[in-house]
């Protein structure tokens, strides 16, 4: 399908004045988040810095998004676009609050379910998706009078699932930007102009932001701009996935958002599995795990960016394959996977086996040539020197 070049002038114009936007207005939104206390100060074992570092940048973020949306974006007539613009409006101002005073976390969620209502009743909703179940005679899932929950449950979830993978430098920034640029990809060979130029704007200003994001961070976007970029993602979502491609609108969100949704789901099952609340905060997501691997920060957020660039791939493989689209899901799937497993997994077990071979050196060492009453003492001394 050939791509309508007036759309692309104004893909582009959105992505380009977004980034611009967002880049310009990120050392101011650094000063205002000095002078009102949104300092992140690492107080635990979760935290990645070791340096108070100002946050708020989702507010950069997000004035960027606004203004290439007004001036670029065809709202006017569009009531379902704006009332997922007033619901990101409610959640960036949740966010700035949560971000200088912590708020409690059912306050929060009460919030994000107030506004993810107000587009769930301006008929941005899921009214049905293809049957997962590939032996079912039925295929598809009509919601009927669940479409309203299931669609605010949806966009809550996405919502905490960015914001629970926002735990290093550039992480939920760079994830967010590989997902919306897969939706915009998508949006484009489906000319589906409404959502192309809003991906583009979301694009560019998580780019915008990305200098001051990035390893070794300057500013964080904190809860303000994680969760903004899960409404928004979520939201555009049903707007141009679950309508759109209705035949495979299950596969394709979730493989978009595969990483935060993968990542939350497990947190969630772990947490619940250790008998603590769904909502306590660990060292156990995906990120914590590859950084206890031995990977830097760098490294473990490139890694993840891989994975969420090659779940993306996919997404846009399903929205334009024929018949053969499934084996080339597979197929990509099948790509992931070895590259999980011959980049990251192998590095952890050679660093076991070289540990395990150290401490059987030692023990030889310590049992053919110290006395016993010195190797009594051996172990601690110089390894802290």
């Amino acid at each position: 399908m050939p791509l309508d070049n007036q759309l692309i002038a104004y893909v582009a114009l959105a992505l380009l004045a977004a980034l611009v936007i967002s880049f310009l207005m990120t050392p101011v939104v650094r000063t205002f988040a000095y002078k009102v206390g949104a300092v992140d100060i690492p107080k635990d074992a979760r935290r990645m810095h070791r340096v108070p570092i100002p946050r708020l940048g989702g507010l950069a973020i997000f004035i960027g998004f606004m203004v290439s949306v007004l001036i670029l974006g065809n709202i006017r007539n569009n009531g379902q676009l704006q009332s997922i613009l007033l619901g990101s409006v409610i959640i960036v101002v949740l966010g700035v609050v949560d971000d200088i005073m912590a708020l409690p976390a059912m306050l929060k969620f009460v919030v994000q379910i107030a506004a993810a209502l107000i587009p769930a009743l301006n008929g941005v909703v899921i009214q049905a998706f293809s049957n997962p179940n590939i032996f079912s005679s039925s295929l598809y899932w009509v919601l009927g009078p669940l479409s309203i929950p299931f669609t605010v449950l949806w966009i809550v979830a996405i919502t905490n699932a960015v914001n629970l993978i926002d735990g290093l430098d550039g992480l939920a920034n760079g994830v967010s930007a590989i997902s919306a640029t897969t939706m915009l990809v998508i949006a484009l060979l489906a000319s589906e102009a409404e959502v192309a130029i809003v991906m583009a704007a979301l694009v560019g200003a998580c780019v915008g932001f990305m200098p001051y994001n990035l390893n070794p961070a300057k500013m964080f976007m904190g809860d303000t701009g994680a969760t903004f970029l899960g409404y928004i993602l979520a939201t555009m979502s049903i707007q141009g996935l679950f309508k759109f491609y209705a035949v495979i609108s299950f596969a394709v969100p979730f493989l978009i958002l595969g990483l935060p949704i993968f990542d939350t789901t497990f947190a969630f099952i772990r947490r619940i599995a250790h008998g603590q609340s769904p909502m306590h905060a660990d060292r156990g997501h995906i990120h914590h795990r590859l950084i206890d691997m031995g990977l830097n920060q760098k490294q473990a957020v490139a890694t993840l960016y891989v994975i969420s660039a090659m779940l993306g791939l996919s997404a846009v493989v399903l929205t334009t394959g024929g018949e053969q689209k499934a084996m080339l899901f597979f197929a990509a799937l099948c790509i992931v996977a070895v590259v999980a497993a011959r980049v990251v997994f192998p590095k952890e077990i050679r660093e076991e086996l070289h540990d395990e071979i150290e401490e059987l050196r030692e023990l030889g060492h310590h049992g053919e040539h110290t006395p016993p009453e010195e190797g009594k003492k051996a172990p601690g001394g110089d390894k802290e020197s």
